[in-house]
C-alpha cells in the first residue's frame, strides 16, 4: 500500500478551504462547510463521484470510482473513455460526492427533505501519465473500495496498465453541504395529527457470495466479512 509520500502535490496544511464565489453555498448557507477534515471523511466514506463537464457542447454527468491522497482527488476510467479523453485535455470540470443519510418527513408535503452529506470539487483534470504514479493511484483506488484487498489480489499487467486511464484533480475549489435536522414545519403545522421525523439510512453490506469457481479451501477475509465504510480513516 501506498504513502502519502510516493503522491505529487499533496502539500498543505490548511485547516479549511476557502470559500470562493464558485464555492460558497449559496442556497441555505448555514448548511455550507469548508472544514478540510469533514471535507475528506464525505470523499473518503463515499464509493461513487460523479464528474459533470461539457463535450463538444453537449453536457455529460458519468459516474466513476475516486480516492483522495491528501488534497489530490484520483478517478479511474477506461482508456477508451470518451468522458476521460476530454478531461485530460485540460477540459473544467465539477466532481460531486452525495452520502444520504435519512428521509426527513414532515407535517406538510412541501418540508419533506433528507439527510445528507455533499461535497462538490471545481476544477481541471490531468492525466496521471507517471506509471508509478498510476501504479499507485490504482492501489489506493482499490483500497478506497475495499481496504486490505490491494495486498491480496494480482497487480495490473502492462496490457491492462495501457487500458486503463487514471485523472488527479486537486483539491482546491471545495465546498460541503450537509444537512443533519429532523423536520423543520411551518409552526402551524405542528398540531396537525401526522407522524413526523426521520426514517434513518445507511449503507449495510449484505452477506459474501462466493464465486462458485473458488476452491473451497479459500477463507473469506476479514476485510470483507465485517466491511465497514462508517469505520474508514482519513487518508491526511
Amino acid at each position: 500500500m501506498p504513502s502519502d509520500t510516493d503522491f505529487p502535490g499533496d502539500a498543505g496544511t490548511m485547516s479549511q478551504y476557502p470559500a470562493t464565489p464558485r464555492t460558497r453555498v449559496k442556497q441555505l448557507p448555514k448548511r455550507g462547510v469548508y472544514d478540510r477534515a469533514t471535507v475528506h471523511a464525505i470523499l473518503d466514506e463515499a464509493l461513487l463521484c460523479h464528474i459533470g463537464f461539457v463535450h463538444d457542447n453537449q453536457p455529460y454527468v458519468i459516474p466513476t470510482i475516486h480516492a483522495r491522497v491528501g488534497i489530490t482527488l484520483y478517478m479511474l476510467g477506461s482508456a477508451a473513455s470518451r468522458m476521460l479523453k476530454a478531461l485530460s485535455r485540460g477540459v473544467s470540470a465539477c466532481v460531486t460526492v452525495t452520502l444520504l443519510d435519512g428521509l426527513v418527513l414532515s407535517r406538510s408535503t412541501f418540508h419533506h427533505s433528507m439527510n445528507y452529506r455533499s461535497v462538490v470539487i471545481l476544477g481541471t483534470l490531468e492525466t496521471v501519465d507517471d506509471p508509478q504514479e498510476k501504479l499507485n493511484a490504482l492501489n489506493v483506488i482499490l483500497e478506497h473500495i475495499v481496504p486490505g484487498r490491494s495486498t491480496e489480489a494480482r497487480g495490473p499487467n502492462e496490457l491492462e496498465l495501457k487500458a486503463t486511464t487514471v485523472v488527479r484533480m486537486q483539491l482546491s475549489e471545495v465546498s460541503a453541504k450537509i444537512r443533519t435536522s429532523p423536520p423543520i414545519d411551518d409552526e402551524a403545522d405542528y398540531a396537525l395529527p401526522v407522524w413526523a421525523g426521520v426514517l434513518p439510512l445507511s449503507f449495510q453490506p449484505g452477506l459474501p457470495m462466493t464465486d462458485p469457481r473458488l476452491s473451497p479451501d479459500v477463507p473469506v477475509p476479514s476485510y470483507v466479512d465485517h466491511y465497514d465504510r462508517s469505520t474508514l480513516q482519513e487518508r491526511s
